[in-house]
């Protein structure tokens, strides 16, 4: 049995941290550095809740659905989750979270931090429904 506590975790994190950063944005008390470490905080949580859901999905497909050769690598998990209809959105979405990942490793700053942001609500929306599909649980 999976154990996916982890990504509950994580998820709910990323989830108030971007709630977060969008009040932040209208709130005259905060500095600059203040929204800035709150930008970097939903990026880092970002980070976490990606690793964990593709690690997850690995042992998804393996151990619910059945397949005997997996991949180790992100992107051709998320295409063999789109050909076992685990993605309510196109693949295309998720390797673009995954290009997305690969350009924070090093760099929160800038146009690459904006982009991140960015595509925050609609990662976050995509990742809830993987994890619904995962658990057969309602997120809450």
């Amino acid at each position: 049995m999976i154990d996916y506590d982890k990504l509950q975790k994580a998820l709910k994190h990323l989830e108030l941290q971007y709630a977060n950063h969008k009040r932040a944005q209208s709130r005259p008390e905060l500095t600059d550095i203040d929204r800035e470490a709150i930008a970097e905080s939903v990026i880092q949580r970002f980070e976490t809740c990606y690793d964990t859901l593709w690690k997850d999905l690995k042992r998804y497909l393996i151990e619910e659905i059945g397949l005997a050769e997996v991949p180790n690598s992100p992107k051709p998990l998320w295409k063999l989750a789109g050909q076992n209809s685990l993605l309510a959105s196109p693949v295309e979405e998720w390797l673009k979270y995954a290009d997305t990942r690969t350009d924070t490793a090093h760099d929160y700053s800038g146009e690459k931090a904006q982009q991140t942001l960015a595509l925050m609500g609609d990662f976050i929306d995509d990742a809830i429904g993987l994890y619904q599909t995962m658990t057969g649980t309602t997120w809450e």
